[in-house]
């Protein structure tokens, strides 16, 4: 559902860029509280596997494509702020590098694509998981559904958006109508994808879901013939605490570049949700050619390299490779930022103790 410049007339867009850059502030500061040394190569990571797993176009109806938008998939991972930034990077590393999305409709695309599925996903997933049973089967179920909701929420809140700066004068129930109606198939796919993800990685180290943390159950102890919850639960997970996430890491980022430089060559060529709602309903009608159509990354293909597949693997592998460098600065950024901040919080707290 990236939206390409011209759809949305400069003011909207202006101002869509100004709530984006807001989201982002607040998502840069929500964040500090997410991540740590282990989640900050996480997200870098998780910001790069969106990046793939985008490329990977699926087909969703006659002549009609989708592909993850990746917004419930960086919350339940990584947390709802450090979600935000993830999919941001991602639409950044596009619009610069590859020349899809719109640079002048950048904040329309944060807005709708990384903000709205964020946090609809988030609300909805951590609003289930308080009425199903606490367990790691009811994590994936809610992923599941969040996933599901994200994507038609980011369809109808781009029809807002187009309400107000729409460039054309398209009768606004048929765009919903037909915005929705896609994005409800393309969100099947994006749900069967996120579910898939969140289970194999909790499968092997459940406490690097953010989304699962709420599963820890707290150390029992048989007092006088009752149950009692250990006084210091610390300690028990502490080991999985410590535990190296090299391994995950490692894993990740190959799936990310199999995905991205060789699975991609295999993805539908069909236009996506937007393209195709918008070619049937004459929402183009004045879009505007990129301001990097002529990057040589540009439409994920490496500029004279002739063979399709070649170009276009090279092109997945290094747009996998400059997400994941970008995102884990960002993020190691942010977390580096306020690391002197829980030390002197403990210190002071602790010293009356000693």
């Amino acid at each position: 559902m990236h939206v390409p410049d011209g759809f949305i007339n400069a003011p909207v867009s202006v101002a869509a860029g100004v709530a984006a850059a807001a989201a982002v502030a607040v998502s840069l500061r929500g964040a500090r509280r997410e991540l740590d040394e282990r989640t900050a190569p996480l997200a870098g990571l998780v910001a790069a596997f969106i990046f793939a797993v985008q490329m990977l176009n699926f087909p969703v109806a006659a002549g009609t494509s989708g592909h993850l938008m990746g917004g419930a998939l960086a919350a339940i991972l990584v947390g709802p702020y450090t979600g935000v930034l993830c999919v941001s990077v991602v639409l950044l590393m596009q619009g610069i590098l590859f020349a899809d999305g719109g640079l002048t409709a950048l904040g329309v695309n944060i807005t709708v694509m990384g903000v709205v599925t964020v946090v609809t996903a988030h609300l909805l997933f951590r609003g289930l998981l308080r009425i199903l049973p606490s367990t790691r089967r009811s994590v994936t179920v809610a992923g599941f559904v969040a996933a599901l909701v994200s994507v038609p929420a980011a369809a109808a809140a781009f029809t807002a958006v187009y309400a107000v700066g729409g460039t054309t004068d398209v009768p606004l129930g048929k765009v919903l109508t037909a915005m929705v109606g896609v994005h409800v198939l393309i969100g099947i796919g994006e749900a069967l994808i996120t579910t898939a993800t969140v289970g194999a990685v909790i499968a092997v180290r459940p406490d690097l879901v953010h989304g699962a943390r709420a599963l820890a159950t707290p150390l029992k102890l048989r007092v006088d013939g009752a149950l009692v919850d250990a006084p210091a639960a610390a300690p028990a997970q502490a080991p999985a605490a410590g535990r190296s996430t090299k391994k995950v890491w490692a894993t990740g980022l190959v799936t990310a570049l199999v995905l991205a430089g060789f699975v991609s060559f295999y993805a539908s060529a069909n236009p996506d949700g937007l393209e195709k709602v918008a070619a049937d309903k004459g929402i183009d009608q004045n879009v505007e050619e990129h301001a990097a159509a002529g990057s040589p990354l540009a439409d994920y293909g490496v500029k004279d390299v002739e063979d399709a597949r070649l170009s276009g693997g090279l092109a997945g592998i290094i747009g996998v490779g400059v997400t994941v460098v970008a995102g884990t600065g960002i993020f190691w950024a942010v977390r580096r930022r306020t690391s002197d901040e829980p030390t002197a919080t403990v210190t002071s707290t602790a010293t009356p103790v000693a």
